[in-house]
């Protein structure tokens, strides 16, 4: 959802050599589960500039080509009692994280499985505005880790995709998703940079209440270069101004 810079160059590198060296396969993909942020433009230049770099994926793959799968897995957990549709404000969620373990749950934590799943299709019905209701999984709000705090799986957005048009309205967070996408391409190791860490657990959860495939999750020190710009956020900016061309 923006244009690469340096770092990415390196996360390229590291990801296609390995898989080379031990004679594996490289995927590309785009986890494009926001349509807000997402645009051809970018996934042109992406593409364009990964076989600039000499790199030869074996797929190009979309998230938002599994949305209706990612969707059934949704109403799977709803029907394990490990996720539920919430009502909270995105302002509420924060001010009640902000207690950390003792953050009571959300009113609508322990309501009945019949009662969410036919929330989650009011949702993806579009009987709710943005805002208004999510799904999220029940997790374990008193666990050390924020990211075992009753995550977001699926939020609604009212905006059409650039790979799915306005087919849906209710769209998987990237938390949920990746994993999941992870295990169904059969990514024997996932690569990320290390401010993913504590994401582990929640990732490996989800697959676990999935009974799904686990890949490996390897985590690296992420590239850091003084007086450069290392921000996708900071460069799509450059661009926009015309200070550079991306």
């Amino acid at each position: 959802n923006g244009y690469l810079h340096i770092g990415h160059a390196k996360a390229m590198n590291f990801n296609f050599g390995v898989a080379k060296k031990f004679g594996g396969v490289c995927y590309l993909r785009f986890d494009d589960t926001n349509p807000e942020a997402e645009k051809k433009e970018y996934i042109d230049n992406i593409v364009e500039n990964v076989k600039f770099m000499g790199h030869d994926p074996w797929k190009i793959t979309y998230s938002s080509d599994s949305f209706q799968q990612l969707y059934d897995f949704g109403v799977q957990l709803i029907k394990k009692n490990k996720a539920y549709v919430c009502h909270m404000t995105g302002d509420q969620v924060k001010e009640a994280k902000k207690l950390k373990q003792k953050q009571p749950p959300s009113p609508w934590r322990d309501r009945p499985i019949k009662e969410s799943l036919y929330e989650f299709d009011r949702m993806r019905r579009g009987y709710y505005d943005e805002g208004e209701a999510t799904l999220r999984l029940k997790m374990d709000i008193t666990h050390d880790n924020p990211n075992m705090w009753d995550i977001i799986a699926f939020r609604i957005i009212y905006k059409a995709h650039p790979h799915t048009g306005d087919k849906w309205c209710v769209y998987p967070t990237y938390d949920f998703t990746h994993c999941i996408i992870d295990s169904l391409e059969d990514i024997t190791h996932s690569c990320c940079t290390l401010e993913f860490e504590n994401r582990r657990e929640s990732y490996y959860w989800l697959l676990d209440e999935l009974e799904i495939f686990k890949p490996n999750v390897w985590e690296y020190g992420r590239l850091n270069i003084k007086n450069n710009v290392l921000s996708k956020r900071k460069l799509k900016q450059l661009v926009m101004d015309n200070h550079v061309r991306g």
